[in-house]
C-alpha cells in the first residue's frame, strides 16, 4: 500500500476556521472522488501557531495509482481547488511501519 501525506497552510488573509470549513465541507467531498483512493484521513491541526493547518493522509495501491489519480480530471480539480485556498503545500511520501494497532 502507498501512502501520501499533504501538510496545508490556509491561504493568507484566511482565519484556520475558514480553512478548515472549506477543506472539510467543500475540499473533502472532491478529494473523496479520486480514482483509485483506498483511504482518506484529514487531520486538522489545533495547536496554536503551528506552521500548518491541515495534515491530509491518502492511501493509494502503488504510487502509481496516486500519480494516476491526481493525473486525472478528478485529480486536477482536486489540485486547482487546494492551490486556490492555500499559502503552502508540501506533499511527502512515506513508508508507514505502524508500531502499535
Amino acid at each position: 500500500m502507498f501512502k501520501a501525506i499533504i501538510l496545508l497552510s490556509r491561504a493568507e488573509g484566511d482565519t484556520h476556521e475558514e480553512f478548515c470549513r472549506w477543506w472539510i465541507d467543500d475540499h473533502a467531498p472532491l478529494a473523496r472522488e479520486l480514482p483509485g483512493l483506498r483511504r482518506l484521513v484529514f487531520n486538522v491541526v489545533d495547536t496554536e501557531g503551528a506552521p500548518f493547518d491541515g495534515v491530509s493522509e491518502l492511501w493509494f495501491d502503488t504510487e502509481e495509482a496516486f500519480e494516476a489519480a491526481y493525473a486525472s480530471e478528478v485529480g486536477k480539480r482536486v489540485a486547482a481547488d487546494s492551490l486556490a485556498h492555500v499559502s503552502a503545500r508540501v506533499r511527502l511520501v512515506v513508508d508507514e511501519r505502524p508500531q502499535l494497532g
